[in-house]
């Protein structure tokens, strides 16, 4: 009997997570990785950048890195390519754990489009339908994409969908970001979905020293001109048409973009509220859940802590400050072209991360100026980055 109970505390002792930590010999990486989830931990609720995103994204990292859980397995994702969706399916639901389960909606691509069905029912298209223009500063704003598209690609760590996957962080769409990398780069997920979320947190620090370097005072104090009022026919028409003409031009853009526009039409229609409202709250809710602790869960310390994740991590810097720039540059050459009546900030917000770098473009303006007002001139831009980083990625994915 002794035998038997001492069998069994052996068999204890040996299944216990410290006792497999302690008998890795890469043990040290999974502690890295622990501390990598704390300063995320830190930065969602101490300093409150982009929480809703980042604590699920530092749980899914930490529940992964926890030894002999098993509750999500990096090689089943990246595994036999020639499987098919079916089989793979299969496989997930015989051998696969909690968090390979929950991954299955990041695999086949359902949270990002169920989160741009949450995005376009909360988000404002009339500054955009006022002054379709500001689709430029949208397109000024993806320069950053390509650049760090082509950097990454040139240093010859990554194959080209890798690299594609990277230039997306410059759009500043994390699930755009991770629509793509699921497709064309998996095993990169963790590192450029981690790198888009915190550079998007990081939007108040990284943007305003470029808006003040590239405009002046005087461009600064801009004030412009009320925005056209915009009829209920107009903002019923503008999703459908969008939609039925990104459909044509770029088919594999067509996910993201119908369902934001889904999303806004639900919204603006006026007869169906309650989906509005579900689509705004209980369902983002949920699918955020979800799509940050399976997004998480990729990092596991053996494929996250690479010289490949530097690199991802600086290209992601370079590409944001880039699109900055570029829908800066944009706006002040559209401000020359209409004789001063554009002010260079609402550029910035050309990035896609809504509704925050509008509120940048506010907060930076009303510092020169407290009585001006560029927040809804900004939304334009800002919507027309959402749009133009979701086309940017039906690019890529067409093109690779």
């Amino acid at each position: 009997m002794w035998n038997s109970i001492l069998e069994t505390i052996k068999n204890f002792l040996q299944s216990m997570g410290i006792t497999k930590l302690m008998n890795d010999e890469n043990w040290w990486q999974y502690l890295v990785m622990y501390a990598i989830a704390g300063i995320l931990i830190y930065l969602a609720i101490a300093k409150q950048f982009e929480p809703l995103l980042l604590l699920p994204i530092a749980i899914g990292m930490l529940l992964t890195n926890l030894p002999g859980a098993g509750l999500f397995h990096f090689d089943m994702w990246m595994g036999d390519s020639s499987m098919t969706v079916l089989e793979s399916l299969q496989m997930v639901i015989n051998k696969g754990g909690f968090l390979d389960l929950l991954y299955i909606g990041v695999k086949l691509g359902i949270y990002p489009c169920l989160i741009f069905v949450g995005i376009g029912a909360m988000t404002d298209f009339t500054p955009l339908i006022a002054n379709p223009k500001y689709f430029l500063i949208g397109a000024g704003a993806q320069l950053g994409v390509v650049v760090a598209f082509a950097a990454a690609f040139m240093s010859g760590l990554y194959t080209l969908g890798e690299a594609a996957s990277i230039g997306i962080i410059g759009g500043a769409d994390g699930p755009t970001a991770i629509l793509v990398t699921k497709t064309l780069g998996p095993a990169l997920l963790g590192a450029i979905a981690i790198a888009a979320y915190s550079y998007m947190a990081l939007i108040p620090m990284i943007q305003p020293p470029f808006m003040k370097l590239l405009t002046t005072k005087k461009e600064r104090c801009i004030r412009m001109d009320q925005l056209r009022p915009v009829s209920h026919t107009e903002k019923l028409l503008f999703p459908i048409i969008v939609t039925v003409v990104v459909g044509l031009i770029v088919p594999d853009a067509l996910a993201l973009i119908g369902c934001l526009m889904f999303g806004n039409l639900l919204n603006v229609c006026g007869v169906t509220d309650r989906l509005s409202k579900t689509a705004q709250n209980e369902m983002m809710n949920i699918v955020t859940i979800f799509l940050g602790i399976s997004v998480g869960a990729t990092a596991s310390a053996e494929n996250f802590l690479s010289l490949q994740t530097v690199v991802i991590i600086a290209c992601g810097l370079v590409a944001f400050c880039i699109s900055t720039v570029g829908g800066l540059l944009t706006a002040k050459v559209m401000n020359w072209l209409s004789g001063g009546k554009i002010n260079p900030l609402i550029g910035s917000a050309g990035v896609s991360a809504v509704p925050m770098a509008a509120r940048v473009s506010q907060v930076v303006g009303q510092k020169e100026d407290p009585s001006n007002f560029l927040l809804m001139h900004a939304m334009g831009p800002n919507v027309a980055g959402v749009i133009g980083s979701a086309v940017a990625a039906g690019v890529f994915l067409s093109w690779l």
